[in-house]
């Protein structure tokens, strides 16, 4: 019947915004797991750096260390 195949349709379309819906929060829970790990991983870079590579980037070594000492979950760029 007419009213029945809208009916199905619309389920169809319900279960399909669901999956879509589940996905999109997968990706982005792993896009902030990849995010912290890129600033644990640059923290660290930073840290092994020498002064005089410090020097070159305006970066003293005491900017290094208060950077290289926060959380990985602390993002300066996220707001």
């Amino acid at each position: 019947m007419k009213g029945q195949r809208g009916y199905i349709g619309t389920l169809q379309q319900t279960g399909f915004q669901a999956s879509r819906h589940r996905e999109s929060w997968l990706v982005l829970v792993w896009k902030q797991l990849r995010r912290w790990e890129q600033l644990a991983r640059q923290r660290g870079q930073l840290a092994r750096m020498s002064d005089e590579m410090l020097k070159d980037i305006g970066m003293s070594r005491a900017d290094v260390m208060e950077e290289s000492e926060r959380h990985f979950w602390e993002d300066p760029l996220k707001k």
